[in-house]
């Protein structure tokens, strides 16, 4: 009999340890969704923080501003360092948006006037249809020169309103970054919910369509690319570093999917990283790619593929420029196409230009 409770018990010790594995969040699954946070703490670039309520629309809303470099979603402004989604009531954090921009592109007070137009700021602890603490509106600043602006914009704010205004205009502090599925949420769930209205989105980036690129059939792919080109994105190979099409193009242009001809990169972002691939500091939007974790080194390694054609592109890593945000895309020539400026609107991409005005 003690045999027997003895295995019972090994039994349900491996069970235990293997649910315990299933559910500890510090293992990565193999291809599961992957998120790396740039850090534009040496940059020359400028930060605001912004709490409208549910963090997803306003994420998106920020992120489509031409003159934004980053975004990301977290929790700021709460009585303690450390939080998660789950214990917001308990530290007072608030749902937030860090937005790094470009203030030569924009303004800090077009950015004010911006959020305020999709939040209705007399709201305290809710705005659509979510209410708490973590839904209240707030503007959190890191340069003390930035409360001159934010309160001018404020004080024209409140002429629209009979009752005040209850946003909360503090600096910064104690922010956390949000999890995974919280990044990017309507990029990877379009039909999500969603409070803020996106069709009216100001000095707006130009939108790329997934319905202005498509994938060929295999026969014509197969006519189209190179043996090499269709290794690397079909059968998520590597070409040879420092002998391939693009590692050292320094003109100025737009890269492309070579299978879809859907927009990834611009020659803005691209930089010399010594690897012997292109390398670029961002993609010229993160709803282009797809992120997801893979084991093929024998160590997790953050894989980026194209959205519509899912062709396999690269590598994304945190040793960038620290000055441009610090993270590299390292990408294989044999996976773009080089559209040159002077091109764009033979080819179609016309609509582009404005990044390089």
């Amino acid at each position: 009999m003690s045999n027997k409770i003895a295995v019972v018990f090994m039994i349900g010790f491996l069970v235990f340890a293997v649910i315990s594995i299933l559910n500890d969040d510090s293992v990565v699954n193999n291809n599961s969704s992957a998120f790396i946070q740039a850090d534009y703490s040496q940059s020359d670039y400028e930060t605001i923080y912004f709490a409208g309520g549910c963090f997803w629309g306003v994420q998106t809303y920020f992120d489509n501003i031409l003159g934004v470099v980053y975004t990301d979603v977290g929790y700021a402004n709460g009585n303690s360092e450390n939080t998660s989604y789950f214990y917001l009531k308990d530290t007072l954090h608030a749902e937030a948006v860090q937005v790094v921009y470009d203030k030569d592109k924009v303004s800090l007070e077009t950015l004010v006037e911006a959020f305020y137009r999709i939040i209705d700021p007399t709201e305290l602890n809710k705005q659509g249809a979510d209410e708490g603490v973590q839904y209240r509106t707030g503007i959190y600043y890191i340069n003390e020169s930035d409360l001159e602006i934010i309160e001018k914009v404020t004080e024209k704010e409140q002429e629209k309103y009979s009752e005040d205004i209850v946003t909360e205009i503090e600096p910064f502090e104690n922010y956390v970054i949000a999890e995974v599925e919280h990044q990017d949420y309507l990029i990877k769930n379009p039909s999500g919910y969603c409070h803020v209205n996106l069709s009216s989105i100001p000095n707006e980036k130009p939108r790329i369509d997934t319905r202005d690129y498509t994938i060929p059939e295999e026969e014509i792919l197969r006519e189209k690319l190179t043996d090499l080109q269709y290794m690397v994105t079909q059968q998520d190979d590597t070409e040879p570093p420092f002998d391939n099409e693009y590692y050292t193009n320094e003109e100025e242009g737009l890269y492309v999917d070579i299978v879809s001809g859907e927009p990834l990169f611009l020659s803005l972002d691209k930089y010399e990283s010594g690897t012997g691939w292109p390398s670029f500091t961002r993609p010229i939007s993160r709803e282009v790619m797809t992120y997801q974790y893979d084991y093929i080194m024998d160590y997790p390694r953050i894989e980026v593929r194209s959205r519509i054609a899912d062709s396999h592109l690269g590598h994304v890593f945190d040793d960038g420029p620290k000055d441009e945000g610090g993270l590299r895309y390292c990408v294989n020539s044999a996976a773009l196409e080089f559209i040159p400026l002077e091109d764009f609107e033979e080819r179609g991409y016309e609509k582009f230009a404005v990044y390089f005005e």
